[in-house]
């Protein structure tokens, strides 16, 4: 394919979910979402592209080494400019594990991201080598802001909600804001170290920066990309949905296993993740209304 075409389609061995380490092949395809932004998706994983004149930053190098440098061919082929940062918003494998690819760029991570990073590594006896090669070269508390080729790129921290640490980045000029895996488009969410309390807040802040397009850490866009916005909306009542129904249990006198036992959603449940979330969202928000989660 021609350098210019914007949907550069490429097939790669990738390592798994984290259900299985075994490698499959999975389709993966670089987007452009408006002039100088792509999505680039893996399988259900979703990583954000942004030209500039100077440089590319990358938000996420997602699952393996091998995908990172397949999406970087795929940058270089289309974009034909190198790769200058990269933000990482998660912590877990699945996002985290491509900064291997990553060797020569400035890496940039919330406080939190990068504490939850070096412990969750630790835990899985990670070698100092790989430790060093994942963690991020620059931490901060609230926000840094990038210039580069004319551009204004916020990397933003709107509160807990996927994780401790997650990262948003936002172009003010462009009015565009990548979201990572605080926004899940048409699946049903992840909350393993998540807070939906916090979540809900920390959307409502993104929601309110003035943006047009959101895009998802996971699942699609709309062919227009303005519509994400009803996506995202979608989401948010998703959260909603969940929060009012662990409410209404406590408020009746359940148990956190008799909430378990008795809530569910049929309105998502043929959602991918429900099946294996749907425990786990109760939890979660059972724990932190009753205040055992802080």
């Amino acid at each position: 394919m021609p350098k210019s075409t914007i949907g550069l389609i490429v097939v790669l061995l990738s390592c798994s979910s984290a259900f299985s380490q075994q490698e499959q092949r999975i389709p993966s395809v670089l987007r452009q979402i408006i002039p100088g932004h792509y999505m680039y998706n893996s399988g259900t994983l979703n990583s954000g592209v942004i030209q500039t004149s100077e440089g590319v930053v990358v938000l996420d190098a997602l699952n393996s080494e091998a995908v990172a440098r397949t999406q970087r061919e795929a940058i270089a082929n289309t974009i034909a400019q190198p790769v200058r940062f990269l933000v990482s918003s998660t912590f877990h494998n699945n996002y985290s594990k491509g900064n291997l690819a990553y060797g020569d760029v400035w890496k940039i991570g919330h406080e939190n991201y990068r504490t939850d990073l070096l412990a969750s590594m630790q835990r899985q006896n990670v070698s100092a080598e790989e430790q060093k090669a994942r963690l991020p070269n620059q931490t901060f508390r609230d926000r840094i802001t990038l210039y580069l080729g004319g551009k204004e790129i916020q990397v933003l921290y709107v509160g807990r909600a996927h994780t401790r640490g997650d990262s948003i980045i936002y172009v003010p000029q462009d009015r565009i804001v990548y979201l990572s895996e605080l926004f899940f488009s048409d699946q049903f969410l992840f909350i393993n170290d998540g807070y939906g309390l916090d979540w809900l807040k920390a959307l409502d802040t993104a929601e309110a920066l003035g943006a047009e397009i959101f895009v998802p850490g996971h699942g699609p866009i709309a062919a227009d990309p303005r519509e994400s916005r009803q996506a995202l909306g979608q989401f948010r009542q998703m959260l909603v949905d969940v929060r009012d129904a662990v409410q209404k249990e406590i408020a009746r006198g359940a148990t956190e296993d008799q909430a378990v036992a008795t809530i569910r959603w049929p309105q998502y449940e043929k959602m991918q993740g429900y099946d294996s979330q749907r425990e786990t969202a109760v939890r979660r928000l059972y724990q932190q209304l009753t205040g055992v989660l802080r």
